[in-house]
């Protein structure tokens, strides 16, 4: 038996490789943690967030981060310091692509995407 796969004895398997998307967003680094993205996470000092952010800078439901489609987007939720992204702040209700080693700053709080 032959330790192959359709990727590299088939046209289909060959065109599935070259979609795929190797830099792809995972998952959020934050305090040290591992964060896994799912479709919808919520961001902010109110500990009803998926993540919860102790910093009086920090607005109760600061920021959200949604996967729409196959990429994930940061969204301010009309804080009141504002969402950075690599040190840019971004415009309130806007989506943001974020990518692979992208830096979101909340307040004195960092989560870089992974």
């Amino acid at each position: 038996m032959h330790d192959t796969t359709i990727i590299t004895t088939s046209k289909v398997g060959q065109r599935l490789e070259s979609m795929v998307d190797s830099d792809q967003v995972s998952y959020l680094m934050f305090g040290g943690s591992k964060i896994e993205l799912v479709a919808k996470i919520t961001i902010g000092r109110s500990p009803d967030n998926n993540i919860v952010i102790d910093n009086k800078l920090a607005s109760r439901h600061h920021a959200l981060i949604q996967k729409i489609k196959d990429a994930y987007f940061l969204k301010d939720e009309n804080s009141t310091n504002g969402t950075f992204l690599n040190g840019r702040r971004i415009p309130s209700d806007k989506y943001v692509k974020l990518n692979p080693g992208d830096k979101i700053t909340i307040g004195n709080s960092n989560l870089i995407l992974s």
